[in-house]
């Protein structure tokens, strides 16, 4: 039995979080899950590991969501290297990443100090820390298609490659990924959420009742770990508290947010908390972001405007070197990791105030300053590179749209996935969540638990699968039949109709398209609805010569056939020959000896019609006409043969009384009969007899019409499966008042024959021995099998 090889390699985001990038190879397709940049790296080293694939190989790039971690590096990708395939994200990823990636490109200028020179169009040099400019940045997005949750798309590829979104609930847009190829499913959940929150709902679950939904392999992010959250209304307090404390006591307060993500929840938890008390809506809340009112315009298309907001003003641009920051103010500003932009200059500026405070509200990847201050050191280094003192407060409160341990077990069990990938998470933490659900998975058998993976970037994990061989039905095959079809009822005792039901077994004769890896079984006649085949035929027509009588034809065709039907045309004589002469004394002939005269046309029809025996039609021919097919062939070739076989055979000579086709009158005497060939029960009646006598030595038969009755005596002494015949060995008659014998076994056999021509029959056998029966038994069914038409239908 063939095997495939799936290859799943991470080229980010494995064992780390940050650059998710995976590569996906089965069956000669290649798809790309993701392509992101590492937050806490700059320039090329915070690219995937590009270097470990071929770009050209790629056949697909899917795209879950737009945070930089997953899919700044793409232009990069598309317009930098061989890539050649297709890209697809959700609506809103699209929208956004043209809008987050622009501003990405100025931040990167800024940090630089190069005034913006990452995003012109001077083509700039990865050396230079330019990824891409501003110009294939809107090549890329160009490039991107477009799909919908739950819209499946099909390609073309030697795997037959297909997929559809659903609802990841992490950020809006965000979506995983069920991927069906190679007759395999995978499923990427990308970074999803199992909470639903005031602007976004949970992410979906496949449906856990059908067996297409459940994956053979599912890559899932791994980000907490074992880690629980804490309730949502404990952590909505401890936010909103801090923010309080710092504010009241006359402090600013920095969160630094993406521009949009959790931001938006954030804002929606501290307007409500700012609209139930009136002592804090003096102090100002801004959201200092250059793209939020754009980014925003995206969320209020897709969400109805819930932004409308009471108490936070939007900052189009900031300065910060002239922003007035003299009494206390909440200060929502980009990027999150603070590691360049409006947040990273706001916090160079307030860290040193014990007064100020700084709420990490969400995720902080490793190699970043947001993470670095969650240990609290004394000291910080600013973007210019000066050292100070690190003495506002810190506090971190999760409001990550990630999963948990717990959301993240039941997701993965609901699913019932039959290998796992662990990926986005640190190793100490993907480490533990592993041990944790081999714990879990430890409870089953072990051939029921599923394989668990995490790989390191750069280490690709195979999977082998068995490869399966399967085809759905369609069409006119997949409609039920009725039960008169299969099990010869058709009523119930209401008088209707019994439609049964596919049984497990059951014959299906249809034709195989396998076309993008799926197989289909249609009905010849759905090939073009099916499939974009174009259905004809062939039909074969061949001329035989023949001489004999047409009842000559029939006999030898019924003798060889099974299920053969006849039609007439006209007026046909069966004793008249193929060329016209009937057999009888006063035949006209022309001057050169040619009978004029022709009978009607008589069809023979073998396989449900495929096959055609035309007699009469043409003087001295027999047509046989069929449609070209492997079994209308070998039957085909059989009738010619036939045929042929018919005019020299010696029933054609008794039947014809002329094996040579002279063109003469021959009179017959008075005291001929034309020879019967025989009645067909009879025949068979008499085969039966003659096999028993052979097996059974004592051997008496009846015959009445159709039917025939046997009766078989033997020596019970000598009863032991083999018979011997009388004057073999010593052996002696039996007879029944033989006292030195010990009797004789008796068995009687009645063979009725219902349709003669086709040799079926009803076999009836008793006997007090049942050994004795079934030999008597066996014997007659075998030579009945032997000796009847072949069966072609």
């Amino acid at each position: 039995m063939s095997e495939d090889v799936m290859t799943i390699t991470p080229l980010g985001s494995g064992q780390e979080v940050g650059r998710s990038c995976h590569l996906l190879t089965f069956r000669g397709t290649t798809i790309m899950l993701d392509c992101g940049i590492h937050p806490g790296y700059d320039g090329m080293s915070g690219l995937p590991f590009f270097d470990s694939v071929d770009p050209e190989s790629v056949d697909v790039l899917l795209v879950s969501h737009f945070h930089l971690d997953h899919a700044a590096s793409l232009p990069y990708f598309t317009e930098r290297t061989g890539f050649k395939g297709r890209i697809f994200m959700t609506h809103p990823t699209r929208a956004v990443i043209r809008l987050l990636l622009g501003d990405y490109l100025r931040l990167m200028a800024m940090k630089r100090g190069g005034g913006g020179g990452g995003g012109g169009d001077g083509g700039g040099d990865v050396d230079d820390g330019v990824l891409y400019t501003e110009s294939e940045l809107q090549s890329c997005v160009d490039k991107i298609e477009l799909i919908d949750y739950h819209q499946t798309i099909e390609l073309d590829l030697p795997s037959g490659l297909k997929f559809h979104a659903l609802n990841a609930g992490h950020v809006l847009g965000a979506a995983m990924f069920h991927i069906e190829l190679g007759g395999r499913t995978v499923l990427y959940t990308g970074d999803y959420s199992m909470e639903e929150d005031r602007h976004l709902m949970a992410a979906e679950i496949p449906n856990p009742r059908s067996s297409s939904s459940m994956p053979d392999v599912l890559i899932v992010e791994s980000t907490y770990g074992v880690q629980v959250h804490a309730s949502r209304a404990e952590r909505e307090s401890r936010f909103t508290g801090s923010i309080e404390r710092v504010v009241t006591g006359g402090g600013r307060c920095l969160i630094p947010v993406f521009a949009l993500g959790r931001a938006q929840e954030l804002l929606l938890i501290l307007d409500e908390y700012w609209r139930e008390h009136p002592n804090l809506q003096s102090i100002p809340i801004y959201y200092a972001s250059k793209m939020a009112s754009r980014a925003l315009s995206v969320s209020d298309m897709d969400l109805g405007n819930p932004f409308a907001f009471e108490h936070i003003r939007n900052l189009r641009g900031i300065d910060v070197n002239s922003f007035d920051d003299r009494g206390p103010s909440v200060v929502f500003a980009s990027p999150g990791m603070l590691q360049s932009g409006v947040s990273r200059q706001l916090f160079d500026r307030w860290a040193s105030d014990p007064k100020n405070g700084c709420i990490i509200a969400g995720y902080a990847v490793e190699h970043t300053l947001a993470k670095e201050i969650m240990s609290q050191p004394r000291e910080v280094v600013t973007m210019e590179g000066r050292r100070q003192p690190l003495n506002c407060l810190v506090d971190y409160v999760s409001f990550s749209a990630h999963v948990d341990f717990v959301q993240n077990r039941d997701f993965i069990t609901t699913v019932n996935p039959r290998n796992i990938i662990l990926v986005h998470g640190a190793k100490e933490e993907m480490g533990r969540l592993k041990g944790a659900l081999m714990m879990h998975y430890s409870k089953l058998p072990e051939n029921k638990r599923p394989t668990i993976a995490m790989p390191p970037n750069e280490v690709e994990v195979k999977l082998i699968f068995t490869r399966r061989r399967s085809a759905k039905i369609m069409g006119k095959l997949a409609e039920a039949q009725t039960a008169a079809d299969q099990n010869g009822e058709d009523e119930d005792d209401d008088g209707r109709v019994v439609v049964a039901e596919p049984r497990e077994g059951d014959p299906v004769r249809g034709i195989l398209v396998t076309q993008q890896n799926s197989s289909r079984i249609v009905a010849p006649e759905d090939l073009s609805t099916y499939t974009p085949l174009r259905v004809g035929s062939v039909s074969s027509r061949l001329h035989v010569p023949f001489v004999g009588k047409i009842a000559t034809l029939r006999l030898f065709l019924n003798e060889m056939f099974r299920g053969i039907s006849e039609s007439r045309d006209g007026d046909c004589n069966d004793d008249e020959d193929i060329d016209g002469a009937a057999m009888r004394d006063d035949r006209d002939y022309d001057d050169d000896g040619v009978d004029e005269g022709m009978g009607g046309v008589v069809t023979f029809s073998l396989h449900g019609g495929q096959v055609k025996v035309i007699a009469g039609k043409t003087r001295g021919v027999v047509t046989v006409e069929w449609d070209c097919s492997s079994v209308g062939d070998v039957i085909a070739d059989s009738v010619v043969a036939l045929i042929m076989h018919a005019q020299v055979s010696a029933a054609s000579i008794r039947l014809t009384s002329r094996p040579c086709n002279h063109r003469r009158k021959k009179p017959r005497a008075n005291n001929e009969e034309e020879e019967n060939p025989g009645d067909e029960a009879e025949k068979y009646l008499r085969l039966l007899h003659q096999a028993l006598k052979d097996q059974f030595l004592f051997v008496e038969a009846t015959y009445e019409a159709n039917r025939g009755s046997f009766e078989v005596r033997i020596d019970s002494d000598n009863h032991k499966g083999n018979f011997e015949k009388e004057g073999e060995a010593g052996g002696e008659n039996v007879d029944d008042d033989d006292d030195g014998g010990g009797g004789a076994l008796v068995c009687t056999a009645t063979v009725e024959f219902e349709d003669s021509s086709d040799g079926i029959a009803k076999i009836t056998v008793e006997s007090v021995d049942e050994k004795l029966a079934s030999n008597v038994r066996a014997c007659l069914q075998s030579v009945l099998a032997a000796s009847a038409p072949i069966s072609i239908d």
